[in-house]
Parts: C-alpha cells; sequence; structure tokens
C-alpha cells in the first residue's frame, strides 16, 4: 500500500459520557421510531389489501390477458430509510461510528484511514511473574466513496467509546455540466 494514502486520526480525550449524552433521550426516540413503524406497517397493510381486491377482481374479470397488469410495480422505499450511522448536523450529513474500546488505554488505540478504509486497531499487553495478558481489537469499516479522510474527526469519552465522525459529501442532484474543449 502506498504510504502517501495513510493518515492517522488524532483521539480527542473527552471527560463526557456517551451514556449521558447519547441516551437522556432514547425513551423519546424509541417512542418515535415505534410510531414511525406503526404507520409504516398500517400503511403496507392498506397497500397489501388493495392489491389483493386488485387482484382478485382483474382474474375474475379476465382469465390470461389479466396476467402482466397484475405485476405491481415496484416503489422505491430505500429513499426513506434513514441509517443509524447517518446523523444530520445542520445543513450536512455525518457518518458517526461507535467503538467500545473501554478495556484499553488511550495510548493502545489508533484510529486511522488507508486509501477508503477506517481502521480502528487496540492492543494490551500486560505481563508479570505470575500472569500474562494480552488482548487486541481490530475494526475496518469502508468509507463512503468522497469522504475526506482530512475531515474525519474521533473522541474518547471516559467510559471507553470511541466515536468517528466523518463528514458525508453532499449529494448532487446527477448532473454535472461538462466543459466543452474547443480546438
Amino acid at each position: 500500500m502506498a504510504e502517501a494514502n495513510k493518515r492517522n486520526i488524532p483521539i480527542k480525550l473527552g471527560d463526557f459520557s456517551v451514556i449521558d449524552t447519547e441516551f437522556s433521550n432514547i425513551r423519546e426516540r424509541f417512542d418515535s421510531e415505534m410510531r414511525k413503524m406503526e404507520e409504516e406497517m398500517a400503511k403496507f397493510r392498506h397497500e397489501l389489501m388493495n392489491r389483493e381486491a386488485n387482484f382478485f377482481e382483474s382474474t375474475s374479470s379476465t382469465k390470461n390477458s389479466a396476467l402482466p397488469s397484475r405485476i405491481p410495480k415496484q416503489q422505491n422505499y430505500v429513499s426513506d430509510i434513514s441509517s443509524p450511522l447517518i446523523q444530520d448536523e445542520g445543513d450536512s450529513k455525518v457518518l458517526k461510528l461507535r467503538f467500545d474500546v473501554s478495556q484499553y488505554a488511550p495510548e493502545e488505540i489508533v484510529v486511522k484511514t488507508v486509501d477508503q478504509k477506517l481502521l480502528v486497531h487496540a492492543k494490551h499487553e500486560e505481563k508479570s511473574d505470575t500472569k500474562s495478558v494480552y488482548r487486541e481489537y481490530n475494526r475496518e469499516f469502508l468509507l463512503p466513496k468522497g469522504v475526506n479522510p482530512e475531515s474525519i474527526r474521533s473522541s474518547l469519552s471516559k467510559d471507553g467509546v470511541l466515536t468517528v465522525d466523518a463528514p458525508l459529501p453532499a449529494l448532487t442532484a446527477g448532473e454535472t455540466l461538462i466543459p466543452i474543449a474547443h480546438k
């Protein structure tokens, strides 16, 4: 691998607890997500019942010619799905990853990028006359295209949760102006 594509990401130590900051309103978020899920299920049941009604109407009125028209049109539900890894921060979206590294000292943890991968590595060795302890933690995460490795930040909470934030590039409308070279 080329050395030019590697970048160590500094870890900012914080005197905060992820439990305090992230889970303070977990009940409200859970209730909100459950309401959304119930609404989606009600919508799905309604669509399913309408499709079944249309299916039986079309099969009873025509035999073979109705077969192609009964195939439901595929809808794009992917645009409505939001990943729990992606959070809105103002006008932009941020990929937020968390790793439990509570069994490691801050100096034993390394966060870096290699090409389009985020690597989290922690290693603990402890040797004495009576015992020997060895722990190692490795995680790899393929970053979305367009993520700038220079903009990735990490912080370590006092309860040992490593949070890595990577600002996501703004999505373009799919239209790109291509300049015309005149000879």
